[in-house]
């Protein structure tokens, strides 16, 4: 991997969604998978914001547990500074290839054989 590739943050699919879910406010797990439609599951949501976590994408605090309740308590989820900062670059970079990508003539919009050679 090239020095360049590897000061780039990575950030999954998952990761994207989830901190398109935090944009708004902060959420615990669960509230997560139910807004999720299906696209996070119950089993890997927590395991990916304790990554998120220890990339500095999302910090999170624990509810008290009101006297006398039993069970964990809850714990919430924010995004940080820095987890939207690489958010919005990993979309503005899909924008940019999109925008591109359309402008670029697909293979099947000529007839078999080898593309033909453009200049710009």
């Amino acid at each position: 991997m090239s020095e360049i590739a590897r000061l780039i943050p990575r950030l999954s699919a998952t990761e994207r969604l989830i901190l398109d879910l935090l944009r708004e406010r902060e959420l615990f797990g669960l509230q997560l998978v139910d807004r999720a439609d299906g696209a996070l599951k119950r089993g890997t949501v927590y395991v990916t914001l304790g990554r998120m976590q220890d990339k500095g994408y999302v910090e999170s605090r624990t509810e008290p547990l009101p006297p006398g309740a039993i069970g964990l308590p809850r714990r919430w989820y924010r995004p940080t500074e820095y987890g939207m900062r690489v958010h919005e670059a990993w979309a503005m970079a899909a924008r940019t290839f999109a925008a591109q990508s359309q402008e670029i003539p697909t293979r099947a919009a000529y007839p078999p054989g080898p593309a033909p050679m453009t200049t710009t």
